[in-house]
């Protein structure tokens, strides 16, 4: 379907990616992405599909979707062109095996159309779920209030699970042919408690500004009327109250990434950096920094970016992981900046050393020996197997990762005990 948009458009300075209107400091989607072919406008009370869909509250955002409960369902508002591939695998691993498809993955309930001011959106309703893996950790009650030199991670037992149940939904997946293509914590979404019993006005979020629940009215810097933007924009909201995370929980995967892998910096294997290479190893190797982040609390890659943002991830992996192959290695354009034609590293300076000083030169740490700072709650023997299950998996060539069937099936993952709950 193609995008049509009103026959009024703004102003150039959208399509030159300049400021329309006033600076929104609160944590929303960026108010400048709301134009002909962008986020449709949403506010609370809104209704979608002939009446059926009342809009009661945020539940996040992302690059290209804003998601929303609308009465006891949630339903995206995603770009068309992206949406189809999405919606097409959905629609297979459903058709193939829908029990387990509605125990891995978020249940697509109904999907439909609708026109707005920037265009024809696709709208996807799924069964409402709760917080990401990502976030969720902040909101366990052991971490309330936070206190100063807080270490902030799951439960051994809890990022267990977490573990297990991705990973036995990534072998899903790919046992039916499908990568997924974004993995990461932010697309792990903890189930709910049932929320058919919950009144509306429990769930519902409250228009009010002075609690930083929704912004300021959106205006224009050149005070001009905007029909494209909506009147304010909404915090996301996620449903903590109502998040199962005790015993028996449940994780799903969500928001499939498709054909074009839209994975976060620190989770790039090395061959989608150098080369553009797409693989459904690319999950695994995603999947194994998981590994690491869950048990230790830190990422394995912590990748600031922009700038230099290559070079500093691929100095990250030769420093944890070991030298680059040479059918890698020579793909990195910029890799005389920091190694000699031996490839021995002289400079760890991004984007090269300053001119008249001395390279600069920084202690590395191994995987192992990033792990072991990082103090998980492990014994030996067990940190011992971790650190060699992570060190299987991270492998230069993306033929010799294992697949996620292969890793289930790992000593360490088969003794990780999964509560049946399908309630």
């Amino acid at each position: 379907m193609i995008i049509s948009p009103p026959p009024t458009l703004p102003s150039r300075a959208v399509i030159d990616d300049e400021r329309r209107f006033e600076t929104i400091t609160l944590p929303c989607e960026w108010v400048e992405d709301y134009h002909p072919g962008g986020y449709h406008p949403v506010v609370l009370g809104d209704v979608f599909n002939d009446g059926q869909y009342k809009v009661i509250r945020k539940l996040g955002e992302g690059s290209y979707s804003t998601v929303w409960l609308a009465h006891d369902l949630k339903f995206w508002c995603q770009d068309i062109s992206r949406l189809t591939t999405e919606v097409q695998m959905l629609r297979h691993i459903t058709d193939t095996a829908p029990a387990q498809a509605a125990q891995y993955n978020t249940r697509l309930l109904g999907e439909f159309d609708h026109r707005g001011p920037n265009g024809v959106h696709r709208c996807l309703v799924f069964e409402p779920m709760g917080p990401s893996v990502n976030t969720m950790v902040e909101e366990l009650p052991q971490f309330k209030p936070r206190l100063f030199g807080m270490n902030i991670r799951y439960p051994l037992p809890m990022a267990k699970s977490i573990l297990k149940q991705s990973l036995q939904a990534l072998a899903f997946l790919h046992e039916n042919g499908i990568a997924h293509g974004d993995f990461q914590p932010g697309n792990i979404l903890f189930a709910l408690t049932d929320l058919d019993s919950t009144p509306e006005d429990v769930l519902r979020q409250e228009e009010d500004v002075q609690a930083r629940l929704v912004s300021p009215p959106v205006e224009r810097l050149d005070r001009k009327q905007d029909k494209w933007a909506p009147r304010y924009l909404c915090v996301a909201q996620p449903l903590v109250p109502f998040t199962r995370y005790t015993e028996g929980f449940k994780v799903k995967l969500s928001d499939m990434g498709g054909a074009k892998p839209v994975t976060p910096l620190g989770l790039r294997a090395s061959e989608l950096i150098l080369t553009g290479t797409v693989n459904n190893t690319l999950d695994v190797w995603s999947f194994d920094c998981l590994v690491f982040e869950l048990i230790t609390g830190q990422p394995l890659f912590c990748i600031p970016g922009p700038e230099h943002e290559d070079d500093d991830h691929l100095l990250s992996l030769t420093a944890q992981l070991g030298p680059l192959p040479d059918e890698l290695f020579k793909h990195w354009k910029t890799s005389s900046l920091y190694f000699t034609p031996e490839k021995k590293l002289f400079n760890c300076e991004l984007g090269g050393a300053t001119p008249g000083e001395e390279p600069l030169m920084v202690e590395e740490s191994s995987m192992e020996e990033l792990f072991d700072q990082a103090g998980p709650d492990l014994d030996d023997e067990e940190a011992r197997q971790v650190k060699a299950l992570i060190r299987w998996i991270l492998q230069y060539d993306p033929a010799k990762r294992p697949s996620p069937a292969e890793i289930l099936s790992d000593p360490w993952f088969r003794q990780i005990d999964i509560e049946d709950d399908s309630s």
